[in-house]
């Protein structure tokens, strides 16, 4: 298996000429959180694998929305659990979605509503649920690694110079909703790299000689800069093949032109938006730039994107925060997203999955909002190469409890892994005990997806 891997973007720029061999290769390592890419990048070559470019986007909705306010509004319920919104016609004949997401519906034929996942031990806000499929409160030593640190660790990198794993969300108030999934017994080399988190001061700052880069054209400039020095000073000369290959990944500019999206056409950025990059609460931002750049991204060679939005733990006010503060954000991104992927012929190469931790209660309590409920929640699938166009699960009349097909995470998990190409249930990865582990527990992918 190859020993391939992302970075931890504890790393700095060099904007001074003529670096040395062993200065330059230190850069190589620091990359790495200390590892040496080179013998990494060895192990990759001599294994033979060859990589298609599957990638997966995967939006968190941090604290967990209102799945029967969302995709399986109950109508014939009584006021106390239907709520105030109202199902609207998608342009599939027989599924309805709420009035409130009239984007999404009018791209019905390209999405999967879920409205039957469970898994939650306990209703907590564990976002590991999201990021693993795993579901047991019990842990090996080091904790589960999310898909993106798998996918880092079994496929490596699709292009050199672009980490395979990105993580959008900034840090947030409650730990948790500011994961971007954590790389668990794999280690550090496979941790998200985080443009949006702690990864944003090392790229305005350089540690190696503390002058401060402008802005990102400056930034591109010393990529450029760093390696025309390098060949002219002949420095270069005397580097085998893969220590070029890992000086690469610090010096290509390709990473930093996919988070450049000033390079987007304007017609493209005005589809997604902006949203709003703040924090919401203790939550993460309603950033729709994120979006944008998950798809730029995917584009450049990235293999899984994660990306946090808003904070969905409405105790209070659930339908005006709905409504008001959350919906029509995530409905443009979404959209926007989803149609970008079709209309760039990406789709079936990139699938996306939007969900939370946990359903909400089926009453409506005292502050009009709803309050966790593990037993069942829902969840949004695109892309792919899916079957699309229908809905799978089914809930009771109160949307409390599942009464056709249930929808396990891992069996979603399971499913991403086929598009990458994995036997999820073939493949083991070794924990800090040394003891494999399988990349999902015992669940299979959903076949009706195809």
């Amino acid at each position: 298996m190859a020993h391939a891997t992302g970075t931890n973007g504890c790393l700095g720029f060099r904007t001074s000429t003529q670096p040395d061999r062993r200065e330059a290769l230190k850069i190589g390592a620091l990359g790495m959180g200390g590892l040496a890419l080179p013998n990494l990048l060895r192990a990759e070559q001599r294994s033979g694998i060859t990589h298609s470019h599957k990638a997966v986007i995967m939006i968190y909705l941090v604290g967990a929305p209102p799945h029967q306010d969302m995709y399986d509004l109950k109508p014939d319920a009584p006021e106390d659990i239907r709520g105030e919104f109202r199902p609207a016609a998608t342009t599939v004949p027989g599924i309805q979605i709420c009035e409130h997401l009239p984007k999404l519906g009018s791209i019905m034929d390209k999405l999967v509503p879920l409205r039957s996942v469970y898994g939650s031990p306990n209703g907590a806000h564990d976002s590991f649920i999201c990021y693993t499929g795993r579901t047991t409160l019990r842990q090996p030593p080091g904790g589960w690694p999310s898909i993106g640190s798998t996918i880092s660790k079994v496929l490596g990198p699709a292009e050199p110079s672009v980490p395979p794993f990105f993580g959008l969300a900034p840090n947030a108030g409650h730990p948790p909703y500011g994961s971007p999934g954590h790389p668990g017994y794999l280690g550090v080399a496979h941790a998200a790299f985080r443009p949006s988190g702690p990864i944003r001061e090392d790229l305005r700052i350089n540690p190696i000689n503390t002058s401060q880069l402008q802005d990102r054209k400056a930034l591109i400039a010393g990529f450029d800069r760093m390696r025309y020095d390098l060949d002219r000073s002949g420095a270069m000369e005397g580097m085998d093949a893969i220590h070029q290959q890992a000086l690469g990944i610090l010096t290509s500019s390709r990473m930093m032109d996919a988070l450049d999206l000033s390079q987007e056409a304007p017609a493209i950025r005005d589809r997604y938006g902006k949203g709003d990059p703040r924090n919401y609460g203790d939550g993460a931002p309603r950033n729709l730039e994120h979006f944008l750049m998950a798809r730029r991204l995917v584009e450049a060679g990235a293999r899984v994107v994660t990306l946090n939005f808003g904070r969905w733990d409405f105790h209070s006010n659930n339908f005006s925060e709905c409504k008001k503060t959350h919906f029509p954000w995530f409905d443009q991104g979404m959209h926007a997203l989803i149609t970008d992927l079709h209309e760039r012929g990406m789709a079936d190469d990139v699938a996306v999955v939007a969900w939370g931790e946990f359903g909400r209660t089926p009453r409506i309590n005292k502050d009009a909002g709803r309050d966790h409920w593990p037993q069942v929640g829902g969840a949004l699938l695109a892309g792919g190469g899916f079957k699309t166009g229908q809905v799978i699960g089914a809930t009771d009349r109160t949307g409390g409890s599942i009464t056709r097909r249930p929808i396990h995470f891992g069996e979603v998990h399971a499913s991403l892994y086929k598009h990458f190409g994995i036997d999820p249930r073939a493949v083991t990865l070794e924990d800090y005990t040394g003891r494999p582990q399988y990349l999902v527990d015992d669940w299979h992918p959903l076949r009706e997806l195809g």
